[in-house]
């Protein structure tokens, strides 16, 4: 009884500490894509330059996904009474107009926030928790036709100026709705489809082997199915139109790039908790582990204090937008990233040692419960 006992203790700690390597390696990249969209180029897709970009869309998708599954994970008892179910979901409507008001502050800031989305989808979640996982896929795929029945009837260019990527009306009721729920950087419908992907990824018992093999078995063929199509439309003799939509990236989240983001991010979810078992007992682990319990943190500081620090070394100005300013060099990005994610899970280290959440994090259970 007791190496039983043992046995689930071991590898629910394995599972947490996968969870947390996963949103490490997303922060990561999270990194690389703000610093190369505002001071490298992201249109450049060749050599270094072109991975860098790689982690376009990739990276949103994973913590979209992980974001998810921790709300999932909020609620993975069997059973709970009325007043306890009641309880959880106050305190994750609660957290989503944190999240949502907090990103409307920095949106002022950096224009391409998330924040803010990740409350509309964490708030349309709270009432869908204690429903049968089989509804987060329902729900997911209502979202996405959802997103296709706008993107008939509203052209996708509406409030953009893609020359700089702001959205010209934001500020207004019209332009707010819309670039929330249909044409912004992650709109609701259909970005709110990874959200509850994440729900359900979190509902599976991630300690039976055969449920990573699973999920990586399907994730990877979808991901390669997908991708193919994408590489023969770029070079078969389709319309425009149909070659826009099937090698979309980002901008519009066609279903093409919907599977394919997805797919990608479940493969990589499953290395970093077959990661988390081989490595779960070293110091290294913990590390980053505590640097991905900090996401939040480390997301608002890198879009304040990571570019400010960067404008000034490079000689750059910050403006939150796409600018004619002359790019700085894949490398110096790249550089760039790594040392300001080493001085991050630095930070987590010695923040840790004295409190169980990072600041920002603390804010919110503050105000959230």
């Amino acid at each position: 009884m007791f190496v039983h006992k043992s046995q689930h203790m071991e590898s629910t700690t394995n599972r947490i500490i996968g969870f947390d390597l996963a949103r490490a390696y997303a922060l990561f990249g999270m990194f690389i894509v703000n610093f190369n969209t505002v001071f490298g180029s992201h249109v450049n897709h060749e050599g270094l330059s072109g991975f860098l970009n790689l982690f376009n869309g990739n990276s949103s998708t994973l913590f979209v996904i992980l974001a998810g599954m921790g709300v999932a994970l909020m609620s993975n008892r069997q059973q709970y009474d009325g007043i306890e179910k009641k309880k959880i979901t106050s305190i994750v409507v609660k957290r989503s107009w944190f999240l949502f008001f907090a990103g409307l502050l920095l949106y002022v800031w950096w224009p391409a926030d998330i924040l803010h989305f990740y409350g509309g989808y964490m708030h349309i979640a709270a009432f869908l928790l204690f429903l049968p996982k089989r509804w987060y896929i329902v729900s997911a795929a209502f979202a996405i036709i959802a997103w296709h029945v706008l993107l008939m009837a509203i052209p996708f260019e509406n409030g953009w100026d893609f020359t700089t990527f702001q959205y010209t009306d934001f500020w207004t009721i019209p332009g707010f709705l819309r670039n929330t729920f249909y044409n912004g950087w992650n709109p609701i419908f259909a970005w709110i489809a990874y959200f509850l992907l994440g729900m359900w990824l979190g509902r599976l018992n991630w300690n039976e082997k055969s449920v990573k093999i699973k999920v990586f078995a399907i994730a990877e063929v979808v991901y390669l199915a997908t991708e193919g199509i994408r590489y023969f439309a770029e070079r078969a003799p389709l319309s425009p139109a149909v070659k826009m939509y099937i090698t979309a990236d980002y901008l519009p989240p066609t279903l093409p790039f919907l599977l394919s983001t997805a797919s990608l991010s479940c493969v990589i979810l499953v290395c970093t908790f077959w990661i988390g078992e081989k490595i779960h007992h070293t110091q290294f682990a913990s590390v980053l582990a505590n640097t991905g319990r900090m996401t939040l943190t480390h997301y608002i500081f890198s879009l304040t204090l990571g570019m400010l620090v960067l404008a000034w070394i490079s000689g750059k100005t910050y403006v939150g937008a796409v600018t004619n300013q002359s790019p700085l060099s894949p490398s110096a990005i790249l550089i760039y990233s790594i040392v300001y994610f080493l001085l991050a899970v630095l930070f987590s280290a010695r923040w840790s040692a004295r409190f169980k959440n990072g600041p920002f994090e603390l804010l919110m259970r503050k105000i959230s419960g």
